[in-house]
């Protein structure tokens, strides 16, 4: 699943591990891992994630190698 909006690609994959310093990394559906953190309203709101849970993430078009983590399905 794989939506567009202003520069950001939204895509789905799932958390392999924590990195210290608040990053996770994340393996999209297509193999590819990323370098994601957790958005302002998902901090704000305590949302917990974990490895092994299924997340939903915007990657800039410019680098493909980090993202923004938007929802925790």
């Amino acid at each position: 699943m794989a939506k567009e909006k202003d520069g950001y690609i939204e895509l789905e994959g799932k958390v392999l591990e924590v990195i210290p310093g608040g990053d996770f990394k994340v393996q999209l559906d297509n193999g590819h891992i990323v370098i994601a953190r957790v958005s302002g309203k998902m901090r704000l709101n305590m949302i917990r994630i974990y490895p092994g849970d299924t997340v939903l993430m915007e990657v800039p078009i410019c680098d493909l190698t980090h993202g923004r983590i938007i929802y925790r399905k």
